[in-house]
């Protein structure tokens, strides 16, 4: 009877523990509900938050960008050409507009070499600009800057004569460099060079200011055009004007003469 009574109660404790252990897993559950609750809440405030707050900054109304200012030296650049460039970026926010964007738009104006942008706070944007510097007409319609890089742009009557270069587009900075070394060459002895050309398979041809073309054929540039000054003297004696000299010689050159032209009276 003894040994009854101790196993009863022993069952009897054991249901206790297991009545409260299950009152605190309820506790337990209700705390952890009540924290995910408030969780849940804490998140979707900072989502609506950050949604309000994104619409604000998207808002062109709310935070307009009112004013570009714009520095650098421009010749070939006008105003007209940059608001045209930037109209897109003027219907967005201070924050949302793209400053790659506008950098990338302005870069596209034929005549602007390098542009950079950053925002100013509060609604300003700064552009500064770097305009190309033309240094010859290159194939025709093209133009050369002084970095010997291609672009193409629209005339300008501003700007005063360069010379004329061609050649295949993946020589254009080494016919602006050869121009460069013969037109000093040549302006040291009184001469002036208004055009270089090298063909396909690598011939140069310069013509001089004064109408005459010089055939350098595809090696030693400097050394033919230096054999060309010493000899020039000699050939004014001859009572005949020159129009080409072909100096693709190792020594020597050959002299084509203008035609005589019959003055009518």
């Amino acid at each position: 009877m003894i040994r009854d009574r101790h196993w009863a109660d022993g069952i009897v404790g054991w249901k206790d523990k297991l009545q409260q252990l299950r009152n605190g897993i309820v506790r337990l559950d209700w705390y952890l509900l009540s924290g995910l609750m408030f969780l849940c809440l804490v998140l979707m405030s900072l989502a609506g938050a950050a949604m309000h707050l994104h619409r604000l900054l998207n808002d062109a109304e709310a935070l307009p960008i009112e004013s570009v200012i714009v520095e650098g030296e421009r010749s070939f650049t006008s105003d007209q050409d940059i608001r045209s460039a930037l109209q897109e970026t003027m219907q967005r926010s201070f924050f949302s507009a793209d400053i790659d964007q506008v950098q990338g738009a302005l870069q596209h104006l034929p005549w602007v070499y390098e542009a950079s942008v950053r925002r100013e706070w509060p609604a300003k944007l700064k552009v500064h600009l770097q305009e190309q510097q033309p240094a010859a007409h290159w194939n025709g319609d093209d133009w050369l800057n002084v970095h010997g890089q291609v672009f193409i742009a629209p005339a300008k009557p501003e700007i005063g004569p360069l010379p004329q270069l061609a050649g295949p587009e993946n020589m254009a900075a080494e016919v602006l460099n050869s121009y460069q070394q013969l037109q000093r060459l040549l302006a040291n002895n009184g001469f002036g060079l208004s055009q270089l050309t090298v063909s396909p398979r690598h011939a140069w041809e310069a013509q001089l200011t004064n109408g005459i073309i010089l055939a350098l054929g595809r090696e030693d540039k400097m050394t033919r055009i230096q054999r060309f000054i010493d000899v020039y003297p000699r050939l004014t004696q001859v009572n005949k004007a020159i129009e080409r000299i072909d100096l693709r010689y190792d020594t020597g050159l050959a002299v084509g003469w203008k035609e005589t032209q019959t003055e009518s009276r």
